[in-house]
This record gives structure tokens, sequence and C-alpha cells, in this order.
């Protein structure tokens, strides 16, 4: 399965252009630090003292809250997560996907260096702000009736 993977510049345009949402798969502690604009936030993977944790709830949630018709594009920190969450979403039964493949911090090259600019970087329509219904816990409480 080959997800459509895109730039943050051509991600905003599908945004504002193309009725898409933004699902952020990132952390929490990583969303609540910044975002794109109006973006939803279900986890991938759950930061702990541990390190990097799958989320299990997060096809559950996304499926709960977003019908498969929905227009996704799908972000993280710099396109890992979410090239493995949009994989998740598509064999779901979700439609369009695509992958924010910068991140919002950025992609990296092989040494770690930035080899193409995130969201955040390239000065895109960002908050910290988190629009009501639209963080995790929130979601969490939609999905499973609480």
């Amino acid at each position: 399965m080959s997800i459509l993977r895109v730039s943050p510049e051509e991600a905003l345009r599908l945004l504002q252009d193309e009725g898409y949402t933004y699902l952020d798969v990132r952390s929490i502690p990583e969303f609540e630090d910044g975002h794109p604009e109006g973006a939803y936030n279900v986890p991938f993977m759950h930061m702990t003292p541990a390190g990097m944790e799958a989320n299990g709830d997060f096809l559950a949630v996304a499926q709960q809250v977003f019908p498969e018709h929905t227009k996704l594009v799908v972000g993280c920190k710099s396109g890992g997560r979410s090239l493995r969450a949009a994989e998740q979403l598509v064999h779901a039964g979700f439609a369009h996907v695509v992958d924010q493949k910068a991140g919002w911090a950025g992609q990296t090259d092989q040494f770690g260096r930035i080899a193409e600019e995130g969201w955040g970087p390239k000065g895109l329509p960002a908050s910290k702000e988190t629009p009501h219904g639209h963080g995790y816990a929130e979601l969490l409480k939609k999905a499973y009736g609480g």
C-alpha cells in the first residue's frame, strides 16, 4: 500500500483548499508544545518514563472520531510515526489519507541533519492552544462514550 507523502506547504494547501483535517499523532506533551492550527491530537505512541510506547487505542479512537470518508493529513515530529499511522488508517478503510512527511520539526537524514524543514520551522500557521474537542483526552472520552 502506497501512502501519498506531501510537504508542509502542500499539507497546508490541502487543509485550506480541499477540506482536509490535520491529525497530529505525536504524544500529548509534543502536541501541547505547538501544533498546526486546528489540528486534532490522537497519539500513535505515548511518551512514558521508559520511552515511547504504542497507543493501543489509536485506531479505535480515530475510527470513532472520524468517519472513514474524512480527508486526513497525518503528521508527527519528523515523518516516521505519521507514515505508520497513515498506513494503519488506510488499512482500516480510510480512503483519503496523506502523510505530511516532514512533520512538525523536520525530516532528517541518516546523520540526523534536517533534510526538509517541518511545519514549525517553516512558520506555517501554528498554535499552542487546543481547540475544544481537539485534544486527546476529549477525543478519548468521545470515542468511548465518556
